[in-house]
């Protein structure tokens, strides 16, 4: 059996929910108001220029509340990403063959990515913090990575497969994000990979 975790240990509740619980209505907008305003200025300023002070400016909100629910500019690059991925709906939903799901998974993935060029090069960076906000999303983005994987291989799981395509994944995710690889290929790239590491398997 894989030892991808599944989707239901990681919960299917508001992604609000699942990092800032105990949060009351005016509170969770003004985190929502944060992440917004944070991705708005990170495509414009990229990595290097954002800050959770310039943050806070473009979403209208004190720094001193801005930090109160945002430890770094890390913290925030890392919970962006996190949202995002949650948010998104199973694209292997329908497709018969694990191989075909894998690589589904694979591809949205790489969509997601390249639809954000500069969250995807902030992101290689904030999760490699060490803080223990990041390192939070850091075991969180992982499991929902692993548990995507892990639920299209189906009954094709073993942990060696689930393994290799995790670190299949987690190399090209760094290659791309420290642009020494194209993100536009690194669902063709790991389609190449399932295809080695599953062989026949359907």
């Amino acid at each position: 059996m894989s030892s991808a975790v599944s989707r239901s240990s990681v919960g299917a509740a508001d992604p609000i929910a699942m990092t800032r619980r105990g949060l009351n209505a005016r509170q969770a907008e003004t985190v929502q108001r944060l992440v917004a305003a944070a991705l708005d200025e990170l495509r414009a300023a990229g990595y290097d220029g954002l800050t959770v002070r310039s943050v806070a400016a473009r979403a209208g909100v004190a720094p001193a509340t801005a930090y109160t629910y945002f430890s770094s500019k890390n913290h925030l690059v890392a919970e962006i990403f996190w949202r995002k991925l949650h948010e998104r709906p199973r694209a292997e939903a329908g497709k018969a063959a694990a191989l075909d799901r894998v690589i589904a998974v694979f591809a949205d993935l790489t969509e997601l990515l390249a639809g954000e060029p500069e969250l995807c090069a902030a992101v290689t960076i904030a999760l490699l913090g060490t803080d223990p906000d990041v390192r939070t999303l850091q075991l969180m983005i992982g499991r929902e990575i692993n548990a995507r994987i892990g639920d299209a291989l189906g009954a094709s799981a073993t942990a060696g497969i689930a393994d290799a395509l995790n670190l299949a994944w987690a190399g090209a995710f760094l290659q791309a994000g420290m642009g020494h690889a194209p993100v536009e290929k690194v669902g063709d790239r790991l389609a190449v990979v399932a295809r080695l590491v599953l062989g026949g398997r359907s």
